[in-house]
């Protein structure tokens, strides 16, 4: 896998995951332990595609 592809890929789970915090931030019933896993997840992979894109 090359690193564009490899980039491409992570820009996409965080997308995805960003979705998925919008969508659990709008239920009521979330749990706020599942959404800062998810937030700090999209943070994870936020700093991996700035450090593979530069």
């Amino acid at each position: 896998m090359s690193v564009a592809s490899h980039v491409q890929e992570l820009r996409k789970k965080h997308q995805n995951l960003s979705d998925a915090v919008e969508r659990a931030q709008r239920q009521p019933g979330t749990d706020d332990l599942t959404l800062t896993e998810m937030k700090r997840e999209k943070l994870r992979l936020k700093e991996e595609i700035a450090r593979l894109s530069h």
